[in-house]
Protein backbone atom coordinates (compact mmCIF):
# COMPACT_ATOMS: atom_id res chain seq x y z
CA UNK A 1 0.00 0.00 0.00
CA UNK A 2 2.91 2.22 0.75
CA UNK A 3 2.82 2.72 -3.18
CA UNK A 4 0.12 4.98 -3.23
CA UNK A 5 3.16 7.92 -1.98
CA UNK A 6 5.73 8.48 -4.71
CA UNK A 7 7.96 9.23 -1.44
CA UNK A 8 8.21 9.69 2.03
CA UNK A 9 10.94 10.54 4.85
CA UNK A 10 11.50 8.11 7.43
CA UNK A 11 12.60 8.72 11.02
CA UNK A 12 14.27 7.03 13.42
CA UNK A 13 13.16 8.37 16.97
CA UNK A 14 15.99 8.77 19.66
CA UNK A 15 16.61 10.70 22.68
CA UNK A 16 19.40 12.25 21.65
CA UNK A 17 19.34 11.75 17.49
CA UNK A 18 16.83 11.52 15.37
CA UNK A 19 17.75 9.80 11.93
CA UNK A 20 16.28 10.61 8.90
CA UNK A 21 16.31 8.80 5.41
CA UNK A 22 14.84 9.78 2.27
CA UNK A 23 13.01 7.29 -0.21
CA UNK A 24 10.93 6.83 -3.49
CA UNK A 25 8.32 4.30 -3.74
CA UNK A 26 9.05 3.77 -7.20
CA UNK A 27 12.82 1.79 -6.47
CA UNK A 28 11.44 1.30 -2.86
CA UNK A 29 14.95 2.36 -1.42
CA UNK A 30 15.94 4.82 0.52
CA UNK A 31 19.35 7.00 1.49
CA UNK A 32 20.03 8.00 4.29
CA UNK A 33 20.16 11.75 5.67
CA UNK A 34 22.25 13.76 8.16
CA UNK A 35 20.54 13.25 11.56
CA UNK A 36 18.92 15.59 13.70
CA UNK A 37 19.75 16.21 17.19
CA UNK A 38 17.45 16.31 19.78
CA UNK A 39 17.38 16.81 23.69
CA UNK A 40 15.27 13.84 25.49
CA UNK A 41 13.86 13.57 22.31
CA UNK A 42 12.88 16.75 21.48
CA UNK A 43 14.58 18.08 18.36
CA UNK A 44 14.63 21.35 17.39
CA UNK A 45 11.56 21.85 15.16
CA UNK A 46 12.71 24.41 12.63
CA UNK A 47 15.72 22.07 11.44
CA UNK A 48 12.48 19.39 11.31
CA UNK A 49 10.53 22.30 8.75
CA UNK A 50 13.41 22.93 7.01
CA UNK A 51 14.34 18.75 6.05
CA UNK A 52 10.43 18.55 5.22
CA UNK A 53 10.62 21.86 2.94
CA UNK A 54 13.33 20.43 1.40
CA UNK A 55 12.29 16.89 0.19
CA UNK A 56 8.98 17.46 0.11
CA UNK A 57 7.64 13.65 0.68
CA UNK A 58 4.24 12.53 0.35
CA UNK A 59 4.40 10.45 3.69
CA UNK A 60 6.56 10.48 6.94
CA UNK A 61 7.19 7.16 8.52
CA UNK A 62 8.17 7.02 12.01
CA UNK A 63 9.89 3.55 13.55
CA UNK A 64 8.31 2.46 16.31
CA UNK A 65 10.68 0.56 18.43
CA UNK A 66 8.52 -2.11 20.81
CA UNK A 67 9.86 -4.89 22.77
CA UNK A 68 11.16 -7.75 21.54
CA UNK A 69 8.36 -10.00 22.77
CA UNK A 70 5.90 -7.39 20.09
CA UNK A 71 4.64 -5.17 23.99
CA UNK A 72 4.58 -1.83 23.65
CA UNK A 73 7.58 0.12 25.04
CA UNK A 74 7.76 3.57 27.05
CA UNK A 75 10.30 4.71 23.64
CA UNK A 76 7.16 3.24 21.66
CA UNK A 77 4.52 5.38 22.86
CA UNK A 78 7.09 8.64 22.38
CA UNK A 79 7.78 7.85 19.10
CA UNK A 80 4.10 7.47 18.43
CA UNK A 81 3.70 11.43 20.20
CA UNK A 82 6.77 12.34 17.75
CA UNK A 83 4.97 11.10 14.99
CA UNK A 84 1.67 12.76 15.79
CA UNK A 85 3.40 16.41 16.32
CA UNK A 86 4.88 15.57 12.74
CA UNK A 87 1.82 15.04 11.87
CA UNK A 88 0.36 17.84 12.95
CA UNK A 89 2.63 20.69 11.73
CA UNK A 90 3.13 19.47 8.59
CA UNK A 91 0.08 17.90 7.45
CA UNK A 92 1.37 15.14 5.41
CA UNK A 93 0.28 11.66 6.17
CA UNK A 94 1.78 9.89 9.04
CA UNK A 95 2.56 5.99 9.42
CA UNK A 96 4.45 4.29 12.52
CA UNK A 97 6.40 0.96 11.08
CA UNK A 98 7.91 -1.62 13.51
CA UNK A 99 11.61 -1.39 13.51
CA UNK A 100 12.71 -3.65 15.61
CA UNK A 101 16.21 -4.92 15.20
CA UNK A 102 16.65 -1.91 12.71
CA UNK A 103 19.12 -0.50 14.63
CA UNK A 104 20.95 -3.33 15.59
CA UNK A 105 21.52 -4.49 11.79
CA UNK A 106 22.49 -0.73 10.97
CA UNK A 107 25.35 -1.20 13.63
CA UNK A 108 26.34 -4.63 12.00
CA UNK A 109 26.00 -3.08 8.52
CA UNK A 110 28.12 -0.40 9.33
CA UNK A 111 30.92 -2.23 11.13
CA UNK A 112 31.16 -4.99 8.13
CA UNK A 113 31.57 -1.39 6.05
CA UNK A 114 34.53 -0.87 8.22
CA UNK A 115 32.76 1.88 10.35
CA UNK A 116 34.34 2.01 14.16
CA UNK A 117 32.17 0.92 17.18
CA UNK A 118 31.81 4.31 18.58
CA UNK A 119 28.07 4.72 17.40
CA UNK A 120 28.13 8.11 19.53
CA UNK A 121 30.99 9.66 17.40
CA UNK A 122 30.12 7.30 13.65
CA UNK A 123 26.26 7.74 14.35
CA UNK A 124 24.09 4.94 12.45
CA UNK A 125 20.84 6.22 12.84
CA UNK A 126 20.12 7.26 9.20
CA UNK A 127 20.88 3.88 8.09
CA UNK A 128 18.66 2.84 10.82
CA UNK A 129 15.83 5.26 8.95
CA UNK A 130 16.78 4.21 5.70
CA UNK A 131 16.24 0.18 6.62
CA UNK A 132 12.93 0.76 7.97
CA UNK A 133 11.49 2.84 5.65
CA UNK A 134 12.79 0.51 2.60
CA UNK A 135 11.27 -2.33 4.68
CA UNK A 136 8.33 0.12 5.10
CA UNK A 137 8.25 0.14 1.18
CA UNK A 138 8.13 -3.57 0.92
CA UNK A 139 4.89 -4.27 3.04
CA UNK A 140 0.72 -3.41 3.00
CA UNK A 141 -0.45 -2.23 6.41
CA UNK A 142 -0.07 1.15 6.66
CA UNK A 143 -0.59 2.15 10.45
CA UNK A 144 -1.51 5.92 11.02
CA UNK A 145 0.27 7.71 13.42
CA UNK A 146 -2.81 8.35 15.53
CA UNK A 147 -3.20 4.65 15.54
CA UNK A 148 -3.47 3.90 19.48
CA UNK A 149 -0.47 1.54 20.15
CA UNK A 150 -3.30 -1.03 22.29
CA UNK A 151 -5.11 -1.82 19.46
CA UNK A 152 -3.00 -3.21 17.66
CA UNK A 153 -0.16 -4.55 20.20
CA UNK A 154 0.02 -6.07 23.31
Amino acid sequence: MSEHFASALGFDFGLRRIGLAYGQTVTATAQPLQPIAARDGVPDWTLIDKVLCEWQPKAIVVGLPLNMDGSISEMARRARKFANRLHERSKIPCFLYDERLTSFEAKEIHVARGGGRDFGAESVDGLAAQLMLEAWFAQDNLIPSHTRLEDIYD
